[in-house]
């Protein structure tokens, strides 16, 4: 990349602080392996002190944790032929599995079409009881509550199909679903600032190394080294739909690991085929764009722009971050801003997102 295709790129980010898309950002682009460009622009927190967005910032990475970790999980044992992507529920948890849920899989829930809601303010009253309970209690309403459509007939983006994944990685592993990926490839990889928050141990980093979230009105204050979803923050940190903290840097070296290992140049961590399998689109679902705990990109209006190739995978954060892989030129674009900060009413990256891949895609 040349230096003015750089200053090009590096003028946008700064046009997106201009234009209060976000506060801040870190952007980093890689190509055969390589990083080509690697930015920080604006602030990582206006508030509750106004401090400079850096290239280490730790970011809430929000649902980028349903592929970075969630799937990561499920996708180790898979490879270890602990559990079968079409096993049924009522294989793998304990006790009764209501009927209408009995037949979903694995693959049903990291292709979001098992018929759960989209989201649940569980947070409201799972509040009330103590910590120890919650993840208890909300498996229990997971399994009472009505299906809105039966199991691998529609899509639909669910955070609760995220949880009952978490849930079926630790009825499987006897561990919770932290320590798995601390042992199995956080720690292997030497990850030192990924992590998925924890909030029965003592936090590893100072505040101001965090971005900034949003002002909740929940809490009464500005997050800032605590989950932003509300839902993951009353679990403890972290569910199967959200937790996970981490770099550019680092998650880059998450998505680096699959690249190679799709494109058979390792096969350390877990098989190639492993891979491609989950980066494969589904077809339980007539035009379903997802692949196993990875999307692909929409025929229209799609985040990843309009030059990303049919096979490509990626995934957004309600925070604002996002992942798009285009695996036949091996691109890889991770986008990290604070765009909930202050508040989550700003949507202005919708159309930011897809203009910056363009961007970067016409330039390579």
């Amino acid at each position: 990349m040349t230096v003015e295709s750089k200053y090009q790129i590096e003028s946008l980010l700064k046009e997106g602080v201009h234009e209060g898309v976000y506060p801040g950002a870190v952007l980093l682009v890689a190509q055969a392996g390589v990083i080509v460009f690697l930015e920080a622009v604006g602030l990582r927190s206006l508030r509750p002190k106004v401090a400079p967005m850096q290239k280490e910032t730790i970011f809430d990475l929000a649902s980028l944790t349903k592929p970075l970790a969630t799937t990561l999980a499920i996708m180790k044992l898979v490879d270890d032929v602990i559990i079968d992507l079409d096993q049924t529920l009522d294989t793998l948890l304990p006790g009764h599995v209501p009927e209408e849920k009995m037949s979903i899989s694995p693959r049903m829930l990291l292709s979001h079409s098992a018929g759960f809601p989209d989201w649940k303010p569980f947070y409201m009253e799972l509040d009330r009881f103590p910590l120890q309970e919650r993840k208890g209690l909300l498996r229990g309403q997971l399994l009472r509550m009505p299906l809105i459509f039966r199991p691998g007939q529609e899509t639909l983006y669910s955070d609760l199909g995220f949880m009952m994944l978490e849930w079926i990685i630790e009825e499987t592993t006897g561990v919770p679903m932290n320590l798995f990926l601390d042992r199995h490839f956080y720690n292997p990889l030497s990850l030192e600032r990924t992590f998925i928050c924890d909030t029965t141990h003592p936090r590893k980093f100072q505040t101001d190394q965090f971005a900034s979230t949003e002002d909740c009105p929940w809490r009464g204050k500005v997050i800032q080294g605590a989950v932003h979803d509300e839902n993951a923050y009353v679990l403890g940190g972290y569910s199967g739909h959200a937790g996970l903290f981490g770099t550019a840097r680092e998650v880059y070296a998450l998505v680096n690991l699959f690249m190679r290992h799709f494109y058979g140049q390792q096969d350390k961590y877990m098989r190639p085929e492993t891979v491609r399998t989950f980066f494969t689109r589904q077809r339980l679902v007539k035009d379903g764009t997802w692949a196993l705990g990875w999307d692909t990109p929409s025929l229209e209006d799609s985040s990843s722009g309009r030059y990303f190739s049919d096979n490509s995978v990626g995934h957004l954060g309600f925070t604002g971050t996002s992942i798009w892989m285009d695996l036949d030129r091996n691109v890889t674009v991770i986008f990290l801003t604070n765009r909930v900060h202050p508040t989550r009413n700003n949507e202005k990256i919708k159309t930011f997102r897809p203009s910056l891949h363009n961007v970067i895609m016409e330039i390579l």
